[in-house]
């Protein structure tokens, strides 16, 4: 079975069970996500998100825009120069 096959029939449930380990870096039942196993959930998630949620529900959606965009941040500010010696 292709990858994205395997994606697109993952359920809603198995879809939150592998972000929530992720989130927490656990499975279910406790024992603890190896390195790879985190990598894989996150590609799994990530994709499951761009094939079937609408993308104000992917991980990381901001719904507010930049602070640094907008008009308050391009005005000058007084800089306080810190030296480290």
């Amino acid at each position: 079975m292709e990858y994205n096959q395997l994606i697109a029939q993952l359920t809603p449930e198995v879809y939150q069970r592998l972000k929530a380990a992720i989130e927490i870096g656990k499975w279910p039942d406790g024992r603890v996500l190896t390195a790879d196993q985190k990598a894989s959930c996150m590609e799994a998630v990530l994709r499951y998100q761009a094939m079937k949620l609408d993308a104000n529900q992917h991980s990381g959606y901001m719904t507010d825009v930049c602070a640094s965009s907008s008009s308050s941040a391009n005005k000058k500010t007084d800089e306080q120069v810190i030296k480290i010696h």
